[in-house]
């Protein structure tokens, strides 16, 4: 099949996104299919370039920026997203009356006008990978309320929703979301769990042995540090263990709070915490064999379910997990349930700390917890699975 992968960020680039949509174009091309991605540069002078990357097409095409820019900025250019895509798409002259299908990966919102060209194109059916319930989870943390805005990103969502065939979303409990959705005719939803694909390990560029945390035992924070996380929590965590002198806390990412958290450390004069900017995704493993126990974050009054790509990372480098988030979800059931962590989902910081430290010193039950932390990442995240799952479930659409 020629399949075409939307994306708004792909490789290079370190996102959990960009790396997930890399490891499913290289699964398909492996299962051999013909898959072409379509993506975003912030860097071209051009309108598009056209690369080969591990024998995948890639179609890179100029857009404004996006990434570390405001609210607003980033809000208008992904609004004008849709039009340069397809106007990179016209002028790459990329075949689109053969396309077999089309897999596009939500956030954005707004490739919803894009799958719509190409399925007038070539009359093909398309698979939406929802990975953000938007703007539900804006409501949730105050940061939108049921305004003009809001509803104007809400009716863009729901044009995203009416183009896809086939739409799947993380975990059992999104489901409910899409019920309506799912009731017209040639319409499927399902749950797609989230993959992870082995990658070749390179040294890490992070050295710890000159610093405070050198043969410490670590907690480790790997990914975007945003206000949908509230990571905040981390710091009052740390500045209640900073008397355990063989208890340390990395953090490794990019985000808008990451300064503003590294700012914190630094006031709270905490000796036990470092902070560095993001590495390469083939760097993580290594980084991870020198730490002891993952974090995960999200903020508690997050009412949809998220398993976060960071959660995957952990368990694929048999990393317990500590988890900080919303109550009564899927990923704090599945958490619990398969015994790879311990979940924290209220706001005080003495109740934290106790679990964290009961955590982190049981030796034993860190090894007992790590084997289990392997198997169920190759039980459940396998990209071979997820691959596989959305060809079967478009293949029923052809």
């Amino acid at each position: 099949m020629k399949i075409v992968l939307l994306s708004d960020q792909y490789f290079p680039q370190r996102t959990s996104c960009a790396v997930q949509m890399r490891d499913l174009a290289n699964e398909l091309f492996q299962l051999g299919h013909e898959p072409i991605v379509i993506t975003t540069s912030q860097d071209l002078d051009r309108v598009f370039a056209m690369e080969k990357i591990d024998g995948v097409k890639v179609l890179r095409i100029a857009v404004n920026k996006i990434n570390n820019t405001s609210y607003f900025k980033r809000g208008l250019n992904e609004i004008f997203l849709p039009f340069k895509f397809i106007k990179g798409i016209k002028k790459s002259n990329l075949s689109i009356h053969n396309i077999n299908a089309i897999i596009w990966y939500s956030p954005t919102i707004f490739f919803g006008p894009v799958v719509h060209f190409l399925k007038w194109s070539s009359k093909c059916p398309s698979y939406l990978i929802l990975r953000d319930i938007f703007p539900e989870w804006t409501l949730d943390l105050g940061i939108l309320k049921k305004n003009l805005i809001y509803y104007f990103f809400k009716i863009v969502a729901q044009y995203q929703y009416s183009v896809a065939n086939v739409i799947g979303v993380q975990t059992y409990s999104n489901l409910s979301y899409l019920s309506n959705w799912s009731k017209k005719s040639n319409r499927k939803l399902e749950v797609l769990n989230n993959w992870i694909s082995h990658v070749d390990e390179k040294k890490t560029k992070i050295s710890l042995i000159n610093t405070n945390l050198h043969e410490r035992k670590l907690f480790v924070y790997v990914g975007n540090m945003g206000v949908a996380q509230r990571l905040e929590i981390f710091i009052e965590l740390a500045e209640s263990l900073k008397n355990n002198k063989d208890i340390g806390f990395i953090f490794v990412g990019r985000g808008s709070e990451f300064n503003n958290l590294k700012n914190s450390s630094i006031k709270k004069k905490l000796n036990n915490i470092l902070f560095f900017d993001e590495i390469n995704s083939d760097e993580i493993q290594n980084l991870l064999k020198m730490c002891h126990v993952g974090l995960i974050a999200l903020d508690p009054r997050h009412k949809s379910h998220n398993i976060p790509g960071k959660f995957l990372t952990y368990l694929q480098a048999g990393l317990p997990v500590l988890a900080r988030i919303n109550p009564r979800t899927d990923l704090q059931n599945l958490i619990e349930k398969e015994k790879v962590g311990t979940v924290y989902t209220g706001n005080k910081v003495d109740d934290f700390r106790i679990l964290a430290k009961k955590l982190i010193d049981n030796e034993d039950n860190l090894k007992a917890m790590s084997d289990r932390c392997r198997a169920l990442c190759y039980k459940m995240f396998s990209t071979n699975n997820a691959a596989n799952k959305i060809i079967s479930s478009l293949s029923n659409f052809r």
